[in-house]
């Protein structure tokens, strides 16, 4: 069984910057892309950045330039850097992961952007 553990999330002001860590644990075999999700109340989950297993990343327009998703493989994790943070990413964020032929997802965590 595998489960992705999400740290990081909190209330930060404007401008601010967050690190949110996904741990995977339990039996993996191989795991081949690692992505974070972010949902808005009321909508459905969107793609905010991703990093596939060779070693690219890409993003949505609207965190280019302000977040950084990397990868620590000898960890199985995934973090996403988010810096210069807005109201407008107030969101719960969630870890995704393509383990074996699985895709599994974390809890989520909160973020909120906020004076």
């Amino acid at each position: 069984q595998v489960q992705l553990v999400e740290s990081g999330g909190g209330l930060v002001q404007p401008g601010g910057s967050l690190r949110l860590s996904c741990a995977a644990s339990g039996t993996i075999s191989r795991i081949y892309a690692m992505a974070w999700y972010r949902r808005f109340p009321g909508k459905q989950r969107e793609l905010v950045a991703a990093a596939p297993s060779d070693g690219s990343t890409s993003y949505a327009d609207s965190v280019k330039g302000r977040f950084t998703i990397s990868r620590d493989n000898a960890k199985n994790t995934v973090y996403l850097q988010m810096n210069m943070l807005k109201p407008e990413d107030t969101a719960v964020y969630y870890c995704n992961s393509l383990i074996g032929t699985t895709y599994y997802w974390g809890q989520g965590t909160q973020v909120t952007v906020s004076s």
